[in-house]
């Protein structure tokens, strides 16, 4: 991917990140999750009292992709409110091993981008369960 690209889709992860609804932490996240087809579908994160109830922006992007119909995905930029690049969640990575390849692309910020990692599912996710564990 090339860093064009990349930066495009922390441009929209940071759109994104300008929607959430985060006020018990006050970390807000954006994610923005690019299809195989080209298609960008954004999330953020979504706080609730009941702090289960909670889903994070890549959660909410991939659900929103996958309700229309989408199934494969090539890379997803996340950027939060800390420091440190914004990783996803052991939950979200677990979501992202359902629907994604091992070379799925995950390029994390933070929200003024002095911090950026851009990783793969298997290396955040190395021993992942998913579909085919389940043959």
């Amino acid at each position: 991917m090339t860093a064009e690209k990349k930066e495009w889709l922390l441009d929209l992860a940071q759109e994104a990140r300008a929607r959430s609804y985060s006020p018990y932490s006050n970390y807000a996240v954006g994610a923005a999750l690019l299809c195989a087809d080209g298609t960008v579908y954004q999330g953020c994160n979504i706080e609730n009292a009941s702090f289960g109830d909670t889903v994070c922006a890549e959660r909410c992007a991939m659900f929103k992709a996958v309700y229309d119909g989408k199934r494969e995905f090539t890379a997803i930029a996340v950027i939060g409110s800390g420091e440190s690049p914004a990783f996803p969640c052991g939950i979200c990575r677990q979501v992202m091993a359902e629907f994604c390849e091992k070379e799925f692309l995950i390029i994390t910020a933070n929200c003024d981008r002095t911090a950026v990692s851009t990783d793969t599912l298997a290396e955040l996710l190395p021993h992942s369960f998913g579909p085919k564990d389940l043959l």
